[in-house]
């Protein structure tokens, strides 16, 4: 179990963490839903997660488990919350994309969706000022749009 100092132990999940966001299919659906992917409604979040033929349906299915299991170790005192949170604001980026649609998303039946990544945003000293942040660059982006 992970204590209130990152160590070796912690460091090498991260280390792992990593190699699997740098393996090829991992790649390229960070690369499809970080770039295309920045919903106005939720309308468009549907279109995304409930249309299988959706061209980001699968990089989305694949996104969201990817990093629900990432925070899901912080979560469950496998790894060091503020350290995996420090190396993981990608996650927070792609979750302040979806907070704002997160009850129409449980509602339409995902009950559990993000409850790992929402756990960071509010439990971890570190994940809520990340969180804060990444939400005001989508902000400030969706807008620009």
């Amino acid at each position: 179990m992970s204590s209130d100092k990152p160590d070796y132990h912690d460091a090498d999940l991260m280390l792992r963490v990593y190699e699997m966001r740098r393996e090829a299919k991992t790649r390229e659906v960070r690369d499809a839903l970080n770039g295309q992917f920045f919903p106005k409604s939720y309308d468009d979040v549907k279109a995304v997660t409930q249309d299988p033929k959706n061209p980001l349906n699968q990089a989305y299915r694949q996104l969201s488990g990817y990093w629900e299991l990432v925070f899901g170790m912080a979560k469950n005192g496998i790894v060091n919350a503020d350290y995996l949170v420090e190396c993981n604001g990608e996650g927070f980026f792609f979750f302040a994309k979806l907070h704002p649609y997160l009850d129409q998303i449980r509602a339409d039946g995902s009950p559990t969706a993000f409850q790992n990544l929402e756990w960071a945003t509010k439990e971890c000293e570190t994940g809520k000022k990340l969180f804060e942040q990444m939400q005001a660059i989508i902000k400030k982006y969706t807008a620009a749009q």
